[in-house]
């Protein structure tokens, strides 16, 4: 095909797909159903994994939980087979440890099947200045958010190419958009999130395998306690997360193939500006929504937690 007319084609196809999403935003895609999915969710034993666990095994999903708390996991699965759960594994796993993960990995496709839903939800993070924090968190804190992608789409991704059908979730963050301070070791992480998600999506679509797809989640902070103390400048236009709103959008963006959820709906709007501002530009801005020090405030979940 020459140039004029692969260009014609391109330009075509663009204003198509253009229209094609803003038709979505007034008519919803429709829901596909989950029931008899076997859905894997990472840090399932507390916050978002929790709610997913339960909400995914309202739906009728075989939900398999990963997390390192042993009474956080049973905690979940009471929870799940309260809504109606008929299947519900639960598996202590060290997300940081690339072996446990294969390890356990192994376990879940002997004793449940292979995954059809793989939600990386466990994540960590210091909150401190990058000269204060100490290597062995940095580290933990790049093995748990960012590795451990890696180590579970290796064990579950195989069996979903070769039937063409699954989903991979990836629970990245606003974070993984635009850099803040005194959260470099979690802003490198969830941008390498992101990166890895986009690329194996992109390695999908290369292959044809149409019927496994992605979606990656950047939400602003959740009030689920991870970064309790951190607070909002203007919480009208820019507020901490309530858990259930995020866990019901994310179920949403699942059920329908939406292949970025970025929230609240205004970052939509604030992403693109690193794209084409002055980098004075968009600290003034970071500025005026309190951004810059948006950590300072910062405590995190308790230890007993």
């Amino acid at each position: 095909m020459n140039f004029f007319l692969e260009t014609l084609k391109v330009i075509v196809l663009l204003v198509y797909y253009i229209l094609e999403s803003l038709v979505f935003l007034v008519v919803p895609v429709r829901k596909k159903n989950v029931s008899g999915e076997i859905v894997l969710i990472t840090g399932a034993g507390s916050g978002i994994g929790r709610l997913l666990a339960v909400k995914f095994a309202s739906l009728g999903a075989t939900v398999v939980l990963w997390d390192i708390n042993q009474e956080g996991l049973d905690c979940t699965v009471g929870l799940a087979k309260e809504k109606g759960a008929g299947r519900v594994h639960s598996y202590v796993c060290d997300c940081s440890k690339r072996q446990d993960i294969y390890k356990v990995a192994d376990q879940v496709k002997k004793e449940v099947g292979d995954v059809s839903i793989l939600i990386n939800n466990a994540g960590i993070v210091i909150g401190k200045r990058f000269l204060d924090s100490p290597d062995s968190l940095v580290e933990k804190t790049m093995e748990v958010n960012t590795m451990a992608h890696f180590w579970t789409y290796k064990a579950f991704l195989p069996a979903m190419i070769a039937a063409n059908h699954g989903h991979l979730v990836s629970i990245a963050s606003a974070a993984g958009l635009c850099g803040i301070s005194q959260a470099s070791d979690y802003c490198a992480s969830k941008f390498a999130a992101v990166g890895f998600a986009e690329s194996i999506d992109m390695e999908m679509r290369s292959l044809r395998k149409s019927g496994v797809k992605t979606t990656i989640v950047c939400p602003f902070v959740i009030n689920t306690g991870m970064f309790d103390g951190v607070k909002s400048k203007w919480p009208r236009v820019l507020p901490i997360l309530d858990p259930e709103y995020v866990a019901e959008r994310i179920i949403s963006a699942v059920r329908q193939n939406q292949e970025v959820l970025i929230m609240p709906r205004v970052v939509y709007l604030l992403w693109p500006l690193k794209g084409f501002l002055p980098v004075k530009a968009v600290v003034l801005i970071l500025d005026y929504f309190g951004l810059l020090d948006i950590m300072n405030t910062f405590k995190g979940r308790q230890k007993k937690e």
